[in-house]
């Protein structure tokens, strides 16, 4: 993983994917295979961080006059 600039999450996704691609080959040698799933887990905490970060702002709208509220699903009657 590059770490010059974040990873947006769908670029780490699909590294991620790519990383498993080649543990699930199996081909690869051990310390290959380490480092691969170390960087695998890097990728995963990070997709899971920034998902926890827009489900935080879906919890939240934002109101006509700027003000930020919590957001209730209103079901039609």
């Amino acid at each position: 993983m590059s770490e010059k600039k974040e990873a947006t999450f769908e670029q780490a996704m699909e590294e991620l994917e790519q990383i498993v691609e080649k543990l699930e080959e199996g081909d690869v040698p051990l310390e290959k295979a380490i480092a691969y799933f170390q960087d695998g887990m890097k990728l995963s905490k990070l997709c899971h961080d920034k998902l926890q970060a827009v489900e935080k702002q879906m919890d939240q709208i934002l109101r006509e006059d700027g003000e930020l509220a919590p957001f209730d699903l209103q079901e039609e009657e």
